[in-house]
């Protein structure tokens, strides 16, 4: 979040895309919260019924999403811990060079996913595995268990491919404007 002047007298730089971060903290922060409180109150894999499509369910994954990898040793525990790190280090340079307001989409989406990886990654850190207990179902046929930092990354992803839309389509505008002219 730099303020640092420009080269034109009087004039600030806009906020960078840092000051969005603090959506990654919030979601951080809920998404602890929430599982903090499920693994209190829930029994390990007991379903409790929300909506007639929806359960909370306790689970633990040590693999990723979809319990991808869940069946190994151990190391894939140290992988997805370097793949998060790596991740977050990259989305918050971007977000450094992105405008806050300008691209907000952009930004909000790379802070959406930021904040549900690294929610994740305490898990992973501090327990081994990650604490999932949303349960989605229809007639019999069940979503792999997930969290609020799950719901995170796959809305931040989502805002990221509409934002990748749009902008292609005011590139082809613009294109198009100059092929015009």
């Amino acid at each position: 979040m730099s303020t640092a002047s420009d080269s034109r007298p009087g004039r600030t730089r806009p906020p960078t895309g840092r000051i969005w971060l603090l959506l990654s903290l919030g979601i951080i922060a809920l998404d602890q919260l929430s599982k903090a409180w499920v693994v209190r109150h829930l029994s390990f894999h007991a379903a409790r019924p929300v909506l007639p499509v929806l359960d909370l369910t306790l689970a633990f994954n040590t693999g990723a999403a979809f319990s991808f990898l869940a069946d190994q040793s151990g190391w894939q525990r140290w992988l997805l811990t370097a793949l998060a790190l790596a991740v977050a280090v990259l989305i918050i340079g971007y977000l450094g060079r992105l405008e806050a307001r300008r691209q907000g989409l952009l930004c909000a989406a790379l802070a959406l996913i930021l904040g549900g990886a690294l929610g994740n990654l305490i898990d992973r850190l501090r327990l081994g595995y990650v604490v999932d207990f949303i349960s989605a179902h229809w007639h019999g046929h069940y979503f792999p268990a997930f969290n609020l930092a799950d719901s995170s990354i796959t809305i931040g992803a989502a805002l990221l491919l509409i934002d990748l839309w749009r902008e292609s389509r005011t590139a082809r505008a613009s294109q198009s404007r100059q092929e015009e002219n």
